[in-house]
């Protein structure tokens, strides 16, 4: 069974440019499991739930013990009494009058000190968000905190921006298919972006994606405890919007390259706990994709291929715990307005790279709380 939760009381789907917004009512889509830690403050951005234009009305309840909802985020500082799982439900309306739907997830409120004297190792995997090394950053300033386990990044990149002791193999424009096939026999295969670091020549002289290699030649064959990957933007950013086949078939290609990434990554760590992040939702303001890509691409276009997107994601990577992979709610963290410079369509700022970094930090905290 599906462990994601998708409520619909759909009476039509129609595929103008407008989409979601010309029905009557909503489909609402949202993760089974959003990870909070106490003391740390975690949003839930509701809009992102539902697919419709930022400028459009919507009624929004949130029915939660913990936590309250300020205009469309609902947010929570958890304290030590609030440790637990919490049960809550949203209901989305396009106006007062009109049908509401409801989707409940469950929020888990992890302590502060949970893993505390471990130690942890963490891979991450990313395109240019990742390259940016903001939100590894922001990861590893809260791992800093007192209560953590000492920790180590494995990767073989460090740009300018990342900060001491924050590596990881995050590079910009880059697919899940890259890392499993891009080779250049001519570059030194120590983090340079036109090689993937997981991809070496095969015996008969072929490039294969081996990541057991990848362990062997970087890391002395330590493998990490967890593995981040958030990728999806590059893999599906260039469909055709208004075609929904065109969209599934993208995402068909995308989790093809996924799930053989995934086969080589559990081969090589079986033990390692994988967390897949949820692809965010872009910039509110078409102005920041006029400025990127002037008439060729738009905030309306990208945001329902997103959508669709983190639904497939949810559908592929949910209810995998035995395999020890798990979904990490970064698609519904990031404010699609104050999260986003005025400029820039899908690269959050510094609040909406911090709001990631909380993601993945609550997701691993949470493991370790029950190991």
């Amino acid at each position: 069974m599906m462990r994601w939760i998708l409520a619909t009381l759909v009476v039509g789907f129609l595929t103008s440019g407008k989409g979601a917004d010309l029905e009557s009512s909503l489909t609402v889509t949202v993760p089974e499991i959003v990870y909070a830690v106490e003391g740390v403050p975690t949003s839930l951005h509701c809009r992102s739930f539902v697919d419709v234009l930022p400028t459009a009305p919507l009624e929004i309840e949130v029915d939660s013990p913990v936590g309250q909802l300020e205009g469309e985020v609902w947010h929570l500082s958890a304290s030590e009494r609030e440790i637990g799982d919490h049960r809550i439900t949203v209901r989305i309306a396009r106006d007062a009058a009109g049908p509401a739907t409801a989707a409940s997830l469950t929020v888990r409120v992890v302590p502060a000190n949970a893993g505390e004297r471990r130690e942890l190792s963490l891979l991450i995997v990313g395109d240019s968000l990742t390259h940016a090394s903001r939100y590894p950053n922001a990861i590893a300033e809260l791992l800093d905190e007192p209560g953590n386990p000492k920790w180590r990044f494995m990767g073989t990149h460090h740009p300018k921006s990342a900060t001491p002791n924050v590596f990881h193999e995050g590079y910009g424009g880059w697919t899940w298919s890259r890392f499993n096939t891009r080779y250049e026999p001519k570059e030194d295969q120590t983090g340079k972006t036109r090689t993937s670091p997981f991809v070496f020549l095969s015996e008969k002289g072929q490039p294969e994606l081996n990541v057991s290699r990848y362990f062997s030649a970087f890391h002395q064959g330590d493998v990490p405890d967890f593995v981040f990957v958030l990728l999806g933007v590059n893999d599906c950013f260039h469909a055709n919007p208004e075609d929904p086949a065109a969209i599934e078939a993208k995402i068909d290609a995308m989790m093809k390259q996924a799930e053989t990434f995934l086969a080589s990554l559990r081969e090589a760590a079986p033990n390692a706990i994988i967390g897949i992040g949820l692809t965010p939702a872009p910039n509110d303001r078409e102005g920041a994709f006029v400025a990127n890509y002037g008439k060729s691409y738009t905030r309306d276009g990208w945001r329902r291929i997103q959508y669709r997107l983190v639904q497939r994601q949810l559908e592929a990577f949910s209810g995998r715990e035995r395999e020890n992979i798990f979904v990490v709610p970064t698609a519904h963290s990031v404010d699609p307005h104050l999260g986003y410079p005025q400029d820039n369509a899908v690269h959050p700022n510094d609040a909406g790279y911090e709001a990631i970094g909380k993601n993945v930090y609550a997701w691993i905290k949470a493991m370790l709380a029950e190991r």
